[in-house]
């Protein structure tokens, strides 16, 4: 049975994806806030993580425990983080750093532990991070300044992954959504029609793909999940 870990689990794409992984068959490692009740889901091959994402060492060793039970890891499935709203010139300097921490930092954290367990395991494996479309669109990112800016250091992780990982069998991958359909979102964006956005089970079911015998040879992949919009 494989070991995916996962980031996020509780919130509005990460519960919908540990859902799905279980109900495929999977072993999975959910990570949640310490504030997050661990009873969120239940399974028989789930075990929730308490751990602040923005403490590196607290992350490092709950992801190291998880590790041990798994046993190992054979991928991890980054999807904390946050979104907020804002132009250049309403954006203040603590706006990006928060924006940078929940998006970034969180990432970072989780990353940099799961790939040195994997270069260890000499199993290879995969490392998943959330991107976003106004990281590279300079249109789209004009409404979401400090959201898109700290999306845009997710790409170059991944590239960083992806090269120390190649003689190892580990890659990296970025699933860039476009609006995801959660509850956060139609809060944030309450005048915008959300038939368009692209759900969360959607992107649960890409995420399947990459855990297959085809998945696993992509290289350097950077996966659009637009939906309609």
């Amino acid at each position: 049975m494989e070991h995916i870990l996962i980031t996020g689990a509780s919130g509005g794409l990460g519960q919908p994806v540990t859902t799905t992984f279980l109900e495929k068959g999977y072993r999975v490692s959910a990570f949640v806030s310490p504030n997050t009740d661990p009873g969120f889901l239940t399974h028989r091959t789930l075990t929730v993580y308490q751990a602040d994402l923005l403490n590196a060492s607290e992350t490092a060793e709950e992801i190291v425990r998880a590790s041990e039970k798994g046993p190992g890891i054979d991928a991890g499935i980054l999807l904390a983080g946050g979104f907020a709203m804002g132009q250049l010139h309403e954006t203040s300097l603590k706006e990006i750093e928060k924006m940078y921490n929940l998006n970034f930092v969180t990432a970072y954290n989780a990353a940099r532990p799961i790939l040195g367990i994997m270069e260890k395991q000499g199993k290879g494996g995969q490392i998943i991070l959330m991107g976003a479309r106004p990281a590279f669109k300079p249109n789209a990112a004009r409404q979401m300044v400090a959201y898109a800016f700290s999306k845009s250091l997710i790409f170059k992780l991944a590239e960083v992954i992806n090269s120390e990982g190649k003689e190892h069998g580990i890659t990296a991958t970025v699933i860039v959504p476009s609006i995801i359909d959660t509850p956060a979102n139609r809060k944030a964006m309450p005048e915008s029609d959300p038939a368009g956005w692209v759900t969360p089970e959607e992107i649960a079911d890409n995420l399947l793909h990459l855990m297959t015998p085809a998945g696993r040879k992509l290289r350097k992949t950077i996966l659009k999940v637009y939906g309609d919009s």
